[in-house]
């Protein structure tokens, strides 16, 4: 580089150093305007993918979705309800048929690969096992072995089935918990929630399995008020807590207060139970509007209030961990808010969110259940009147909008 010479190469020197110094000073004071407004911050980028999945076959339709899983080929598993279809929606299935060829409930199980296509299904009753009355959440563990609960009325066990769907496994009976003084409406005895059963649940929501200690951790659920932890090969259950490590309490805490001091019992329902790779158990209370945090033996470590002046059905229905070997951040699913919140978790922050109500690609009506897959992806299912899967595509880190992105939409 040629050295500058006499007093005016001094001077453009000095106004180089200058130009240099103000373009700096410049940028810190947009970064730091910017900070103060909340309008951009760093972290991961997303596009929704409005033509994924691709259509299905057979002219199946799905009903509410309300359960999502990832394996270990990256393959998108879903549950669903077809039973929720109403009968203009399924028109070939009435008695009589109404239409020829369109449309049905698709089976319950279905199974995608990367690029949107089907590839599997199956589910429903069969020999050896009770199907939920009202199937609710899906996992694909380690081994490939799929796991199923149940929130009906008697759904008091879960199910365990081979990738193909053979049946391996039932945890816990039907119809365990419906002991109670027969229902002067019904005829029939009434539930009675147990949160402190060794042998069966209370309408189970999620299930995640641990492939270290080879540990299922059972969100339960939609009846009783607790996390229960399984041995996966034999269903023993091994421990169990309820709110901040407490034992659990069946005790109707009432309708939520978001002024009220925190509740020292989860509410229902427990609607998941997720196991990070540092070993920490993420749980949604989700008419509580919180995440709390434990360690594997249920010792309490924190919680984290989202939109805590949600009523009704809550915020917190259910997370996802980014796929960074530290799992930066955690992916939140809102059904009544209607959008997926990205939280720093170490810091244990709300640093953005993104998504919004409606019916188009990247809009929600129910946001139920999240994942992600190995490249980073994430993927939403719906329920109520939403009945649809959704892919959010990974586009990596950089400055995103907070504190909300809105619909996030593809930008070609």
């Amino acid at each position: 580089m040629q050295k500058f010479k006499g007093r005016r190469g001094v001077a453009l020197a000095v106004a180089c150093l200058a130009a240099v110094a103000a373009i700096g000073l410049g940028q810190a004071l947009l970064n730091r305007t910017e900070a103060a407004q909340g309008d951009m911050v760093y972290g991961p980028m997303f596009e929704v993918d409005p033509l994924w999945p691709k259509p299905m076959p057979n002219h199946w339709l799905l009903g509410t979705t309300i359960g999502v899983s990832v394996d270990n080929r990256d393959h998108i598993w879903i549950i669903h309800r077809g039973d929720s279809l109403a009968a203009g929606e399924v028109p070939a299935i009435q008695d009589p048929p109404v239409a020829a060829e369109c449309c049905r409930p698709a089976p319950p199980v279905l199974e995608f690969d990367q690029a949107g296509t089907l590839v599997g299904s199956w589910g429903g009753p069969g020999e050896g096992y009770e199907w939920p009355a009202s199937n609710h959440g899906i996992f694909v563990d380690h081994m490939d072995n799929v796991w199923i609960g149940g929130n009906g009325g008697p759904d008091s066990h879960l199910l365990k089935f081979t990738r193909f769907g053979k049946f391996l496994m039932q945890v816990g009976a039907a119809g365990a918990r419906m002991n109670g003084p027969v229902s002067e409406t019904t005829g029939q005895p009434s539930a009675v929630p147990n949160s402190n059963s060794t042998d069966s649940f209370g309408r189970v929501a999620k299930i995640y399995v641990d492939p270290k200690d080879n540990e299922a951790y059972i969100a339960d659920g939609y009846f009783n008020k607790r996390v229960v932890v399984l041995d996966a090969d034999t269903g023993a259950f091994k421990r169990f807590w309820g709110a901040y490590g407490n034992t659990p309490d069946d005790t109707d805490l009432g309708r939520y207060d978001p002024t009220a001091e925190p509740a020292q019992q989860f509410r229902t329902p427990v609607h998941c139970a997720e196991l990070s790779n540092d070993g920490l158990v993420y749980v949604c209370d989700r008419v509580g509007d919180r995440i709390q945090v434990f360690q594997k033996d249920g010792t309490y470590v924190q919680e984290l209030f989202v939109a805590r002046d949600t009523l009704g059905a809550g915020s917190v229905w259910d997370i996802a961990f980014s796929r960074d070997t530290d799992q930066k951040y955690i992916y939140l699913a809102d059904g009544v808010n209607e959008k997926v919140y990205i939280i720093d978790r170490r810091e244990m922050e709300i640093i953005s969110s993104f998504g919004d109500g409606g019916r188009q690609p990247g809009q929600f009506y129910g946001a139920h259940s999240i994942m992600t897959d190995s490249h980073g992806n994430i993927y939403v299912t719906e329920t109520f009147e939403g009945k649809r899967l959704q892919k959010f595509v990974y586009k990596g880190e950089g400055g995103i909008r907070a504190p909300h992105q809105g619909v996030v939409w593809p930008s070609n």
